[in-house]
């Protein structure tokens, strides 16, 4: 099979230019790394050896399979509504270009997104993330700058400022580009696959070969795309890609192409597989390059700082645990290991175990506890009966007369009273011969009486309470106990962007369906205004949002049992057939319906 356009094969393109190319070769340090490097090419295999040439006839072998390993469920391509199935090989090749492109655009949005958002922020942000968050390097080259603007006179902060509204500004262009070629690159296959999936049923020798030329062709187009936008900025400060570490994009055509030929042999249709599958690697490494230059810094690149910080006081940490160790002949270690200890045996014995006794012996001794009261009924119900009979021989006495024994001892208490203020009139007097003194031994007894009612009364209350009691002295063992069943939890069902089960993944998932229909309305938008190639381009980037709305809802709608309708609704909204009015019905009812996408408090 021939080439139109012949490009070096991407395992046959290295870096020609030596490890010291930026380099002085004429000093010493130059010309010591230079020797290193000739050292090291002498014992590398050459590029030309067979042991190289096993090794990547095998890598072109496992590739296929490794990433078929690694594919996830995504968006189902136009062939599979269908109840038969054309060649499994078209289908994975198929499924490869769409996997590729749905993986590199994934990753141009997160950059774009990053960087839109560093480039809305103000000048200080700018200033801050130019030296703070792209590594230990940018920190000591942006502050070298400064110090050297500082020396010539200029304003370093201003020049600080200017270089990254440009480095942001540029890298935001490139990945613009890069994500309208993309997604018209995108729209373009699954446009060609719903285009004869149909006929792929029905004459699969005719319509095959078709398809896998239209593939090709479209992948011709992206590569004078993306070449353009490699031209435009390749005179700029930050160039895409690495001239002397990269090749020119370069796809291969298929050379069935020019025959017109209307039936293919199965080496034939195998020859056009391979050619597609090639120019899928060379896409791969050449956006690879690009991204390597414009996408987002890494974690450890952004907090570099915040972990330097925290390496320092873990060292500093060390050393003054070190300093107080046995290993330096101090006991102190040991010592606060014990004292630790024993605060935690305390601390576990006065709110987990005794509250926890308190609590098995009220729930566990009630008899023992309720016959125990019953005691004590008892004797306030004897000291009643006592203060009732002296009530009554008094009143009998000072009346002279008989006193019915159901008079309530209220009454008698009264006469009681009448008769002790009379007597109080001559208390020495009465003390002596009158009935002041059987008063006064009347009015303790009923004082007695009302301080065992008022003992018996406080004892059942503290006892209904004893509960209480004891878990209001576990409470700080419970609490701590809960702060860890969150941590726990939170850790095991954390929010794995649209994919978790926490509120914000939900949210996140409500937040697709709306971008869903913002990429309708812009999509519809660029057709009303004849402008075709935005509009390709925006039906791409909706077919991306569908892709991760598709796999951040499965697993949740399975578990609710509304997968297999959802799933029709997500294909619908992907047919570039179906009118927008009804796209956005199906959007409305999915975000109203589907319990996998309400929010949290809707939930029943």
């Amino acid at each position: 099979m021939a080439s139109s356009s012949p490009a070096e094969s991407p395992s046959s393109v290295a870096p020609s230019t030596s490890i010291v190319a930026a380099g002085d070769s004429g000093s010493p340090m130059g010309r010591y790394l230079n020797r290193i490097s000739r050292t090291v090419q002498d014992r590398l295999p050459s590029l030309d050896s067979p042991l190289v040439a096993v090794i990547s006839d095998l890598y072109q072998r496992l590739l296929p399979t490794r990433r078929q390993r690694r594919r996830r469920p995504s968006l189902p391509l136009p062939l599979h509504s269908y109840a038969a199935q054309p060649s499994p090989t078209t289908i994975r090749v198929v499924e490869d270009v769409m996997e590729c492109t749905l993986r590199y655009l994934h990753s141009v949005q997160k950059s774009l997104h990053f960087w839109q958002t560093r480039a809305e922020g103000t000048n200080a942000q700018k200033i801050y993330f130019m030296i703070f968050e792209r590594g230990p390097l940018a920190f000591i080259d942006g502050t070298y700058g400064m110090l050297s603007r500082l020396r010539t006179g200029g304003s370093p902060i201003q020049n600080l400022s200017h270089v990254a509204s440009s480095t942001i500004s540029h890298k935001i262009a490139i990945l613009s580009g890069l994500s309208h070629h993309l997604a018209n690159f995108l729209a373009q296959v699954y446009l060609e696959v719903n285009k004869h999936g149909g006929i792929l049923l029905e004459d699969v020798d005719k319509s095959l070969p078709l398809l896998l030329l239209m593939i090709n062709n479209h992948f011709l187009k992206l590569e004078g795309s993306i070449t353009q936008i490699h031209e435009n900025f390749k005179g700029e400060r930050l160039s895409t890609v690495d001239e002397n570490s990269s090749f020119a994009l370069q796809f291969e055509k298929i050379h069935y192409a020019e025959e017109q030929k209307i039936q293919w042999t199965n080496t034939e249709i195998r020859d056009a597989t391979e050619v597609i599958q090639k120019n899928l690697q060379r896409l791969e490494l050449y956006l690879a390059g690009i991204l390597s230059t414009c996408e987002k810094p890494n974690k450890l690149s952004i907090y570099w700082l915040h972990y330097t910080c925290g390496a320092i006081g873990l060292s500093l940490c060390s050393m003054w645990l070190l300093r107080h160790s046995s290993l330096m002949g101090s006991s102190d270690i040991e010592n606060w290991i014990n004292e630790a200890k024993e605060s935690a045996a305390g601390f576990l014995k006065d709110h987990v175990e005794q509250p926890l006794i308190s609590i098995r012996d009220e729930l566990f001794e009630t008899f023992r506890r309720r016959h125990k009261g019953v005691m004590e009924a008892e004797e306030v119900q004897l000291t009643a009966e006592s203060l009732h009979r002296m009530l009554l021989a008094f009143c009998e006495q000072t009346k002279g007369q008989k006193i019915p024994d159901d008079i309530p001892d209220q009454q008698m208490l009264e006469m009681v009273m009448a008769r002790y203020e009379k007597e109080v009139m001559h208390p020495l007097q009465n003390l002596l011969s009158g009935e002041l003194a059987r008063a006064m031994l009347i009015q303790i007894q009923k004082l007695k009486l009302d301080l065992e009612t008022a003992m018996l009364e406080l004892d059942q209350i503290l006892k209904a309470n004893e509960i209480n009691f004891a878990i209001l002295a576990a409470l700080p063992a419970f609490g701590l106990s809960l702060l860890l069943l969150m941590l726990v939890r939170a850790w095991i069902m954390q929010d794995k962007g649209a994919e978790g089960r926490g509120r914000v993944a939900r949210r996140q998932r409500r937040l697709l369906v709306i971008e869903v229909e913002k990429r309708l309305v812009e999509f519809q938008t660029c057709m009303d205004q004849g402008k075709a190639e935005d509009a390709q381009s925006m039906y791409g980037l909706m077919l991306y949002t569908l892709d991760l709305l598709y796999k951040a809802v499965e697993k949740h709608a399975k578990e609710t049992g509304e997968w297999i309708s959802l799933r029709e609704d997500i294909v619908d909204l992907a047919k570039p057939d179906l009118s927008t009015v009804h796209k956005f019905v199906i959007t409305s009812r999915m975000g109203q319906m589907y319990e996998s996408l309400l929010p949290s408090s809707r939930r029943v």
